[in-house]
């Protein structure tokens, strides 16, 4: 145990110093973090430590669930409900392009059905940790397309349920076709619970964030968070669509700022520990076999994320720069393609799935952020140059 606080320790100190130099140019510091467990792992041993990820595990799960449950905290229920009509066809539009384009991979890959099934999941599900982590990095909570963001974010989680199911029967057809149907009826029903009491919870909630002591205030917020996350688990959704109430049930509280001002430090923190614990997992010795498939699908999701960006930025009336934009900041790829490649790995499926979800996530998880920063930034120097002759109309923006 002493030996695992030193080396937790001693990589969190790393990645500051690495963080701080990061930020001076612009980077957000998940592809730090991110590095920095890829150089502790035994796989690359840059760093000579020995950390375990299953020790640290909790403490990354933790992370996620302060990530999803601030992000609850942000969302404009208000702006939601105002162009929910549209919100949730942008959502399913981003779906149906980019998994429709991972299932087309998969078949020309031509590992199987089943595995055609499990890379469409991997590359076309944003990851929600690493997207909220972005937004906050880069102050986009804010913005005017920030519910744009949200809203396919929770579109995607709520997705996953049926997506699960579906996939359960495909790659575990012994488990019979009613045992999926009863495990999506028992998470479609607590999703509908979750939603109920998203509108409705505010005065249960109440009594933890009226509490005076400050102490007793984030122990609420963080146990409620943690255990919601886990009955979610349970019941067949994801953790984060279960923290992602909370922080909405929060939100609707007086003690919305107080919540954020509190949990923040903790969030920030685990999220660390997270996006380390991440790096941990990858091991770069298999990626060879799988590099050209893994490149291939990179382009692919960057195509096809910026063509959903923009037809959902266009439903909501935004621009087609803003629309690439939504897009770059929904390409990251994260902790669910991992999870989707450990299913296929149990179930048998084509070993190359694994490295594919692996080095498929790394590319990602750092071009993403990398190109949701500076994309946006070399736009905004070229808006504000000069424009020659004759090109006065694209300058100034009437194109869009």
């Amino acid at each position: 145990m002493a030996e695992t606080m030193m080396i937790l320790g001693l990589l969190l100190v790393l990645a500051t110093f690495l963080g701080r130099a990061a930020r001076r140019i612009g980077l957000p510091s998940v592809p730090v973090y991110m590095l920095v467990g890829l150089a502790a792992s035994p796989a690359v041993d840059v760093i000579p430590v020995e950390l375990p990820h299953h020790e640290i595990e909790l403490l990354g799960v933790i992370g996620l669930v302060l990530l999803l449950f601030h992000l609850g905290l942000e969302f404009d229920t208000a702006a939601f409900g105002k162009n929910a009509r549209t919100l949730v066809l942008a959502g399913i539009g981003y779906i149906v392009i980019n998994f429709g384009a991972g299932l087309v991979l998969g078949f020309v890959l031509g590992w199987g059905t089943a595995e055609a099934l499990v890379i469409a999941g991997i590359t076309g599900i944003s990851s929600s940790a690493i997207v909220t982590k972005l937004m906050l990095d880069l102050r986009k909570m804010t913005r005017p397309e920030a519910p744009l963001i949200l809203g396919i974010i929770v579109i995607e989680d709520i997705f996953l349920a049926v997506y699960l199911a579906v996939l359960g029967v495909v790659v575990n057809p012994g488990s019979g076709v009613w045992d999926s149907v009863l495990r999506f009826a028992v998470s479609v029903g607590f999703l509908a619970v979750l939603f109920v009491l998203a509108r409705r919870g505010s005065r249960i909630v109440s009594r933890i964030v009226g509490e005076k002591s400050a102490e007793l205030f984030v122990v609420g917020l963080v146990g409620i968070s943690l255990l919601v996350a886990g009955v979610a688990e349970e019941a067949g959704v994801s953790d984060a669509i279960g923290a992602f109430m909370v922080g909405l049930i929060v939100a609707g509280t007086n003690a919305r700022h107080r919540a954020e001002t509190m949990v923040t430090p903790l969030r920030d923190t685990f999220a660390a520990v997270f996006f380390i614990g991440f790096g941990l997992t990858l091991d770069p010795a298999q990626f060879g076999a799988v590099l050209v498939p893994a490149v291939v699908a990179v382009a692919l999701a960057i195509a096809a994320n910026v063509a959903a960006g923009v037809v959902g930025a266009r439903l909501q009336g935004f621009s087609a720069l803003t629309g690439v934009e939504v897009g770059l900041t929904l390409l990251s790829r994260g902790e669910f393609a991992l999870i989707l490649a450990t299913i296929a790995a149990g179930a048998g499926l084509d070993p190359r799935i694994t490295s594919f979800a692996g080095l498929y996530v790394l590319i990602l998880a750092i071009l993403g952020p990398v190109l949701a920063t500076y994309v946006p930034r070399m736009w905004a120097r070229e808006d504000a140059a000069p424009a020659p002759p004759g090109r006065e109309a694209v300058a100034s923006g009437e194109w869009r």
